[in-house]
């Protein structure tokens, strides 16, 4: 997997400079990201727009951004198989995977 190449344009938003896909989903040029939502006290734990993990979290919010194409639930798979494919450790991208997903439970089940 390529990594996501973004240029910064505010503090903790970030532009996708150019066109990046992965399993037949392609970001566009110019879409915008704040990194992954992390609590900030957690941020020296899991910095929000490390590069670790920073490719996978575009994938995501692309597709979270794109619900109605995509949905929550084919959004969270591919965010855990492109974190495990960049190389991120197993647990971390589980862990990541976990509170995405619960996230989403969540979202859904507050705006019934």
């Amino acid at each position: 997997m390529d990594r996501v190449v973004v240029q910064p344009i505010d503090k903790d938003k970030f532009r996708v400079y150019k066109d990046f896909s992965y399993l037949g989903v392609c970001v566009p040029k110019g879409f915008v990201t704040n990194g992954a939502n992390i609590p900030r006290i957690l941020w020296s734990l899991f910095p929000p727009n490390s590069p670790e993990y920073l490719s996978a979290v575009v994938i995501h919010d692309y597709m979270c951004a794109n619900v109605d194409k995509y949905g929550y639930e084919k959004a969270d798979d591919r965010f855990h198989s492109a974190m495990l494919d960049i190389g991120v450790d197993k647990w971390k991208a589980d862990l990541f995977y976990f509170w995405v997903k619960w996230y989403h439970k969540f979202k859904v089940f507050k705006n019934r």
